[in-house]
């Protein structure tokens, strides 16, 4: 049986200190608790930063840097997932639907990315939804994709392919089909985001089945969902993902009061299903990721 592995979604863009206090929002406090969660049992960790003066998202590349950095120098083996995420939110005015109102982000494909091509991680998301999330629109067009996608390629990036419903994956084969993302990608299925996949058993094990062949494949649900569907995951034949990004409860109640907290748990299920976790090292000979000894030094960043 081939071992499972974990990552910790750290902190994320939408979850607040007024939902958990406790969520790392400092480029410090992300390091820090990204190195907590390894010990923990995580093989890889997934980065947003925030706005250490407000607690705010952030896609400020000084507090990627320092976050990598961190976790570069006391654990240069945690496998590095950086988000691409933000960047992609439209929200019409208004007075006038074609002008953005004050929640757009909207950017340049090449501005989403500057991150990972001057930090180099070993994965960054590429989220292939345009959706209504929230209280906006998520717009991720094919052509964008690919420019962001090309980028990732030319520095050695390997993209994990986000997908929160069955659309996104019609648009993955073409992306395949047309070289823009390698065969047998890395992918996410996202569960539990409103107006996308339904965090159910049925709706997984349908997205299993829709992937490409010989897809490498993590499913995750969203708040109270999460833990059953880590379990779900599991059994369905995925890795796993966990978080306060993702959720910010232990347990009924009971809020998580740290990644690592939430780690351990999610080490317990996967353990008591009768599976076993991989180390980071393992993660990155079954992705093909690069060696530590291939990053660039802090001088270079």
């Amino acid at each position: 049986m081939s071992k499972i592995f974990l990552t910790c979604a750290i902190t994320g863009n939408h979850t607040t200190l007024e939902l958990n206090p406790k969520l790392p929002v400092t480029p410090q406090e992300i390091a820090e608790s990204s190195l907590e969660a390894a010990e923990a049992g995580a093989a890889a960790v997934h980065i947003h930063v925030r706005n250490p003066e407000n607690g705010k998202p952030s896609m400020e590349l000084s507090h990627y840097a320092d976050v990598v950095d961190q976790i570069r120098r006391h654990n240069p083996s945690l496998v590095i997932n950086l988000t691409t995420g933000p960047g992609g939110r439209f929200q019409p005015s208004e007075e006038d639907p074609v002008i953005p109102g004050p929640r757009t982000n909207l950017l340049t494909p090449e501005k989403r990315v500057i991150h990972v091509a001057e930090l180099k991680p070993d994965i960054a998301t590429l989220d292939l939804n345009t959706m209504v999330f929230g209280r906006e629109v998520v717009i991720n067009t094919p052509n964008n994709l690919r420019r962001m996608a090309k980028i990732m390629r030319d520095n050695h990036v390997r993209p994990e392919i986000e997908l929160f419903d069955t659309g996104d994956i019609m648009l993955l084969h073409d992306l395949i089909k047309d070289g823009t993302i390698d065969q047998k990608p890395l992918c996410s299925i996202v569960m539990g985001v409103k107006y996308g996949f339904a965090p159910t058993i049925e709706t997984l094990l349908h997205a299993r089945l829709l992937l490409p062949e010989g897809s490498l494949w993590t499913a995750f649900g969203t708040g109270r969902l999460a833990y059953p569907m880590l379990a779900q995951s599991i059994l369905g034949g995925g890795n796993i993902r966990i978080g306060l990004e993702d959720a910010v409860y232990l347990s009924k109640g009971v809020l998580a009061p740290t990644n690592a907290s939430m780690v351990e748990k999610a080490k317990r299920i996967t353990e008591d299903l009768g599976y076993v976790l991989a180390g980071s090292e393992e993660m990155r000979e079954s992705l093909n990721l690069r060696s530590t000894n291939q990053y660039p030094t802090l001088a270079e960043l």
